[in-house]
């Protein structure tokens, strides 16, 4: 940190640690894939929060000078970055999903998914705007995020939002009371679908772990700050995506639809269930890996999902 702190005498802007912290991301050879994608928004991300700024603020303040211990605790926060390689999420505790804030800390996932932009756009064209979706489940809803996201963008919609985590409950009882949702959204310990055995939706929405154990395997050491049971799941990564093909048709009413993410494991996917025509979505701003199914084709496969669970 010497040499770091050696520097305040020559940067003096808001635009100059922005720059500066952007060349240490870039030599230090950080991932990005929690919600930016770049060495550059990650260290204005981390500049804003340092000097308790909104993201959003007006360019203008860029050339602003900052004070002694200004600089020290942006150039602090830079160090956690690169020496222990978190992600800026876990610590500013904040992340954005379907353009709507969010906490999070190592308990859950940092919320990335392509979802958020069907969830923006309404599930438009497959949801009509005069039939919108009265009650909805979000399957391993870790943070919340899906939830919150879609009682927020369906204001009369109930949802129940269900996890195995106790951990990830926590975080999402507290995001549903940040965004005053606590009469419209119900956090569920639940395995898969144990914890709402009767009950019928007109929208399943899941990105559950999907990702196999090449991948768990081979990902950068961002993701080793991620809970493991957000991520893995199985060999495939397969496990849980097999009970959800099996089980969603029951609690579906009718005219129903699940969505579900599956990330790279899509290929797998595919693979396995090569008769099902899946519908598989393509998003404007990148991310892949989602399919849709209504509920007559979870029923007209039913026989190819059941001998999928039973077999594996």
């Amino acid at each position: 940190m010497a040499k770091l702190t050696s520097v305040t005498s020559q940067l003096h802007t808001i635009a100059d640690y922005c720059r500066y912290g952007a060349t240490l991301f870039n030599q230090s050879e950080l991932f990005y894939g929690h919600g930016s994608d770049n060495a550059f928004t990650d260290a204005y991300i981390l500049v804003m929060y340092a000097l308790s700024l909104p993201n959003d603020v007006d360019e203008s303040i860029m050339t602003c000078h900052l004070i002694e211990s200004e600089k020290q605790n942006i150039l602090a926060l830079f160090s956690r970055r690169i020496e222990e390689q978190i992600p800026v999420a876990y610590i500013t505790n904040i992340t954005y999903f379907a353009q709507l804030p969010f906490y999070v800390d190592q308990r859950v996932l940092v919320p990335r998914s392509p979802i958020g932009e069907l969830i923006e756009n309404k599930f438009f064209p497959y949801i009509a705007a005069n039939n919108e979706p009265k009650r909805v489940l979000d399957l391993c809803t870790g943070s919340g995020c899906i939830a919150i996201a879609c009682a927020s963008y369906f204001s009369e919609a109930e949802v129940d939002a269900v996890d195995l985590s106790i951990d990830a409950l926590n975080v999402a009882q507290m995001n549903i009371e940040n965004h005053g949702l606590c009469e419209q959204v119900i956090p569920i310990q639940s395995d898969v679908f144990s914890g709402v055995e009767g009950q019928s939706y007109d929208l399943i929405v899941s990105n559950p772990p999907y990702v196999d154990q090449q991948d768990i395997d081979s990902m950068p050491k961002e993701y080793q700050h991620e809970p493991e049971i957000g991520l893995g799941c199985g060999h495939d990564g397969l496990d849980i995506v097999r009970v959800i093909l099996a089980q969603s048709a029951q609690y579906l009413n009718e005219g129903g639809l699940l969505f579900c993410e599956v990330g790279n494991s899509e290929v797998h996917v595919r693979a396995l269930y090569q008769e099902v025509p899946f519908t598989w979505l393509n998003f404007e701003r990148g991310g892949h890996g989602v399919f849709m199914l209504t509920k007559a084709q979870l029923i007209e496969f039913a026989d190819v999902f059941t001998a999928a669970l039973e077999h594996h």
